[in-house]
């Protein structure tokens, strides 16, 4: 679980359930870290309620700082825990690219220190 969760209401006032919601969804993405990473990532989480013509609209904003990127996903839907699912999966792709990137990074300097 990320220990470091901020997490605000923008006209919007959290009640327990959707707190434990997005603290369950957004905290869990630390399995997909490298093991490095894990101890110095936060996320700063916002929840928005947006009024329109067509009713309430619910945003969810997340950001995950993790070592050498800043990770941000944001979306609106008519429904708050909806709107953190998406979220969750768009910073999971994200995070997915992440790794990908410091692995090979990590893998490609180590094949070419054992050919010295």
């Amino acid at each position: 679980m990320i220990a470091s969760i901020d997490m605000a209401g923008v006209k919007y006032t959290i009640d327990d359930i959707t707190k434990e919601y997005a603290i369950l969804k957004i905290g869990g993405l630390d399995r997909y870290l490298p093991r490095h990473a894990r101890k110095s990532v936060t996320a700063d989480i916002k929840l928005k309620l947006v009024k329109s013509d067509n009713g309430d609209n619910y945003e969810a904003e997340a950001t995950l700082n993790v070592p050498d990127r800043v990770l941000t996903a944001k979306d609106s839907t008519s429904s708050m825990l909806a709107a953190i699912d998406i979220v969750e999966a768009k910073l999971l792709a994200q995070l997915h690219k992440y790794k990908d990137a410091r692995i090979m990074h990590i893998t490609h300097r180590r094949l070419f220190s054992r050919d010295k």
